[in-house]
């Protein structure tokens, strides 16, 4: 491939589709959204009610138990604001932005910060420098999983000292002054605001728990997003870990995998993850459809977490002892064009 010049286009490979079914499959719909939505939302009330209530009546293992389960589907609230960042969730606009705001502030995400980083994933998947989203180059281990997959801790203060830094208006790193160089005034505004608001809402409502003795409110609510992160990690990681960069070709540096129907609904169906990269104006709840009208020109894809990181799990063993070495996913021969 010759050598490319930083922020240029890609000539992405394509895949065949019917126009008039892809239009029928981007169509957003607030019935199917809020489907979605409040589904998803009712379970994080049923198992933050649970673990609330055991904190203050029921032995404190189930209480550990029931804290568990709760973070393991408030992890997924970081999903949910993929997709409502993507705005592709409901026909009202206005929807949207509101549900947007909502799961932003539940999951400690700032959509200012999200929006320029992940365009630029999307322009330029797994091409370094110009997607810095996803390392091309990380190499999960057992350690770091174990690391984050229970209690979190150092991702709770990490978390925090960015979002006071975003909030005093400090951009640090290369890749937030590229997203956010000193002309983009208004950018890091929306920036810094946001971040005031997260702290400013939280610490009110810590305060508030503090003042009124709910003291399991912000166990359930403000550091939900930092343990319980075990099964979300592992969905989430097998979007690109373990695959090629520098190739035009979202079937070659994206992953789709299967997963069963629970874990693909708390998962906002981000499992057709190559499918999301080659249409991302598909809303998430039409993407299985998206899958079976092109999965002809798709490679195979692995049924279960277990399978995806066996395979994960492989091209990584042989690429300490290959340096060179990448996976490639093998291509329907005939299929894909440009």
């Amino acid at each position: 491939m010759s050598e490319r010049i930083s922020g240029q286009p890609i000539d992405w490979c394509w895949i065949p589709i019917d126009r008039k079914t892809l239009a029928s499959l981007s169509r957003k719909s607030n019935l199917l959204g809020a489907l979605q939505t409040l589904g998803f939302l009712a379970i994080l009330g049923c198992t933050g009610s649970a673990a609330y209530y055991s904190g203050g009546h029921w032995p404190w293992y189930l209480t550990i138990v029931l804290l568990f389960l709760h973070g393991t589907c408030w992890a997924f609230l970081s999903n949910a604001f993929h997709e409502f960042s993507h705005g592709t969730v409901f026909a009202s606009r206005f929807l949207n932005r509101l549900l947007l705001y909502l799961v932003s502030f539940l999951s400690w995400n700032n959509p200012t910060l999200f929006w320029a980083s992940h365009t630029e994933h999307h322009r330029f998947t797994l091409y370094p420098t110009d997607d810095l989203e996803v390392s091309l180059y990380a190499r999960p281990t057992v350690r770091a999983y174990l690391k984050i997959a229970f209690i979190n801790p150092v991702g709770f203060l990490r978390t925090l000292r960015m979002t006071l830094r975003h909030a005093f208006g400090r951009i640090e790193g290369d890749w937030e002054e590229r997203l956010f160089p000193h002309h983009k005034v208004e950018q890091r505004r929306q920036l810094s605001r946001w971040a005031c608001l997260l702290l400013t809402g939280h610490g009110t409502l810590v305060a508030g728990a503090l003042y009124f003795h709910l003291l399991m409110l912000p166990v359930v609510v403000t550091v939900a997003p930092f343990y319980g992160r075990a099964i979300q990690w592992l969905c989430n990681e097998s979007q690109h870990t373990g695959l090629p960069g520098n190739v035009p070709d979202f079937r070659l540096c994206s992953r789709t995998i299967y997963l069963n129907p629970v874990l693909q609904f708390l998962y906002w169906h981000m499992n057709y993850h190559t499918d999301h990269h080659f249409f991302a104006a598909v809303p998430c709840y039409r993407l299985g459809r998206l899958h079976r009208a092109i999965k002809d020109s798709l490679p195979p894809s692995p049924r279960g977490l277990l399978a995806t990181w066996r395979q994960i799990g492989a091209t990584i063993a042989r690429q300490k002892l290959q340096p060179g070495y990448q996976y490639f996913a093998p291509l329907p021969a005939e299929k894909g064009g440009r």
